[in-house]
């Protein structure tokens, strides 16, 4: 029996003395395949450390016994049933105090980290004397509460400032990002990085024989946690802040900030005024809506299941779309050939992705592998091998047609054929395809690099293993797949085209671009309209008008009524309804006398929300929760919101309702109400 630890059983912990006198204690939560602290396995440690109190071994390691990586923070959905019932106070204390315990045990203490450690884990970490963490690249290390609405409760935010120093704390704390074990040891987060292999051997060293951590580390540690820097570096910190995040739209940065600034007296008391900011925060709409956004992210992570069986890429078209798919693809370890009708716009998209390759690859022995998994292809021969053929030509329909004629014959039997149109029905693209099962819509959203979303189209002759396979592929690609149906705009172009075009439409009334935007970046959206339209190219948002307006009924603004000047298409060409000088845009000065209409705000996003109720409606998507997902992660809307559906339920649909017959009345028919505002998913 191990000393402490009599009598005791444990569901959720393993304990093992090893010869040298550490207690190893790994964490195995039961029946889950994720580790991640919840209600129960933080009673039984606490009882554990309890009894370790009392009788201490020589030192304790604390491991995962998972093999996918040590803890993944707090359980969420559990979270989110102590916000129901009002009981986050008492689950945070709870944690807090195991968290403290550990740090007050008469042992040393160490952890050993492989693969991902978030929230809770890093907090974990942060109460215990020493880290260790291997060297192996899932292993990341993060506080990503902030993404959902509130910061780290267990001690997280009064340890992680006085153990790194405030500046890189806050970094990582404001941020919520994550970094690799040689990042977090050269900001002293970890002590000591080694093999996978040896890691709980490093750890039990570390614990054991103890280490000190350089002058320099020790002296900012405490230099940038004194009450002048507090003062000094606070308003700075919040500066930065309300640069990204409004403070009436994301209050969880700026209490992180105050309650550091203001922490003061001893640990308990720090701890105290921690909680009871948590505590505040988790019952804002910003949390209960960005927790819910973290779960529609789940829900599309779990739409990509087994192997997809894809292994080489074939993509037709090598202009801003799809020379980025074909890169991204080879980034992500798929073999890839890129095919257009001329070899400069094949060497164009081949120069991105080695700049690509350059921002993501960080090692640069490992760049040619990379690089060499894409391939030029003039002949297109590579269809003939292609697991998956991805076409991303011109948005003109006879023009796709013809492709396919030609490309289908030379596919593999079992080979998937995709299309990446923004917005042409599936049914008008497959008339002459031979195998329409294995025909589909991938489509990417601009920047591909950086837009996390892509929508899986479907039509009534295709085959449910194609969705299957290609969903798994967006997996494989880091990408969230949303399956929809295949009419007019799909999803995301559906929902965003209103709101472009009534942006554009205010445009050419004479509101200045900037206001506009403004308007819009005010709501919450990642940027204005005017940009938008410039960032997705005049060229494409001409085409996709050219489809959908009639689809909707609404009349096209002069400016997307055909296509634009050679050389000005936006932000490709360096000028378009903006100019663009370094990948911004240049927006005119606005007089300072000039007042913005005081319905400008609901004519942008009432469009976007009276489309998504129609869309639910029309069926495009299964239910409220994937319209949400989509309409989110497609075109960037306010995740604070919870979703345009999630909008419509905190607003009220009489409301809604009423404000949209007010613009009816002063702009025309466009702000009719769309079929489906007496749907039961709009009830809160």
């Amino acid at each position: 029996m191990i000393a402490g630890l009599d009598g005791l059983r444990f569901q959720h912990w393993q304990a093992e003395l090893r010869p040298d006198g550490a207690l190893v204690l790994s964490l195995d939560r039961a029946d889950a395949s994720v580790n991640a602290l919840s209600q129960d396995v933080l009673f039984e440690l606490g009882e554990i450390v309890e009894r370790l109190g009392i009788d201490p071994p020589r030192a304790v390691v604390f491991r995962s016994a998972k093999a996918n990586g040590f803890i993944a923070g707090a359980d969420i959905r559990e979270f989110q049933q102590f916000d129901a019932k009002g009981t986050v106070n008492d689950a945070i204390f709870r944690g807090q105090q195991v968290f403290q315990r550990i740090a007050e045990l008469p042992c040393p203490t160490a952890v050993a980290i492989h693969g991902f450690c978030m929230g809770g884990g890093t907090e974990l970490s942060l109460a215990c004397r020493y880290r260790a963490a291997s060297n192996d690249p899932s292993t990341r290390i993060g506080l990503p509460e902030v993404k959902l609405g509130i910061f780290p409760g267990w001690g997280g935010s009064v340890r992680l400032p006085k153990l790194i120093g405030a500046p890189a704390a806050f970094d990582l704390m404001l941020t919520g990002r994550t970094v690799s074990a040689s990042a977090a040891r050269a900001m002293g987060l970890v002590d000591k990085v080694a093999d996978a292999a040896v890691l709980v051997d490093a750890a039990a060293e570390l614990a054991l024989k103890g280490t000190k951590r350089p002058f320099k580390q020790r002296f900012l540690a405490w230099i940038t946690n004194t009450w002048i820097a507090k003062q000094i570096l606070a308003p700075q910190m919040l500066k930065q802040v309300a640069r990204k995040a409004p403070k009436a739209f994301y209050p969880a940065p700026y209490a992180l900030v105050d309650s550091w600034k203001r922490g003061g007296g001893s640990i308990q008391q720090q701890l105290v005024a921690e909680r009871k900011a948590v505590v505040k925060l988790a019952s804002t709409p910003t949390a209960r809506n960005l927790i819910r956004v973290y779960f529609l992210q789940e829900r599309l992570k779990g739409i990509g299941g087994r192997d997809s069986g894809i292994r080489k890429v074939h993509v037709v078209g090598a202009g801003v779309m799809g020379g980025d798919i074909a890169a991204w693809s080879a980034y992500k370890g798929f073999e890839v050939s890129l095919n257009d009708r001329e070899q400069r716009f094949i060497d164009a998209a081949l120069q991105r992705a080695q700049e690509l390759f350059a921002k993501k690859v960080k090692d640069e022995a490992k760049r040619p592998e990379v690089a060499a998994r894409l391939k030029s292809d003039l002949a297109g021969d590579g269809a003939a091998d292609a697991d998956l053929v991805i076409e991303a030509i011109i948005e003109k329909t006879e023009a796709k047609r013809e492709l396919y004629v030609v490309v289908e014959p030379k596919m593999k039997a079992d080979a998937l054929l995709a299309t990446n149109t923004s917005s042409i029905p599936l049914d008008e693209l497959r008339e002459h395809i031979a195998r329409p099962a294995q025909f589909a819509g991938l489509h990417y959203f601009n920047p591909v690099a950086l837009m996390p979303l892509v929508e899986i189209i479907h039509h009534a002759a295709m085959a449910p293993q194609t969705q299957e396979r290609l969903a798994a592929f967006c997996k494989k690609l880091d990408k969230l797949p949303v399956p929809v149906a295949g009419s007019p705009g799909f999803l995301v172009n559906r929902v965003l085209f209103p709101y472009m075009l009534e942006a554009m439409t205010a445009y050419a009334e004479g509101i200045p671009g900037a206001v506009i935007d403004k308007a819009a970046v005010k709501f919450g959206m990642p940027m204005g309209p005017i940009e938008l339209v410039d960032t997705v190219g005049l060229d494409v948002a001409a085409g996709v008008g050219a489809e959908l307006a009639p689809f909707l009924g609404l009349a096209i603004p002069e400016a997307l009524q055909s296509p634009p000047e050679q050389g000005k298409r936006g932000k490709k060409d360096g000028q378009g309804l903006y100019k663009w000088e370094n990948g911004k845009p240049i927006k005119p000065d606005v007089l300072k006398d000039y007042k913005a209409p005081e319905d400008l705000e609901d004519r942008l996003i009432l469009p976007l929300v009276n489309e998504a109720v129609a869309c639910l409606h029309d069926g495009v998507v299964a239910d409220a929760d994937l319209l949400d997902a989509g309409v989110i992660f497609g075109t960037g809307f306010a995740p604070f919101r919870g979703g345009p559906i999630q909008y419509v339920r905190e607003t009220g649909v009489d409301a809604l309702l009423q404000r949209l017959q007010l613009l009816q009345a002063h702009h025309g028919p466009r702000f009719a109400a769309r079929p489906g505002w007496d749907s039961p998913a709009l009830k809160a």
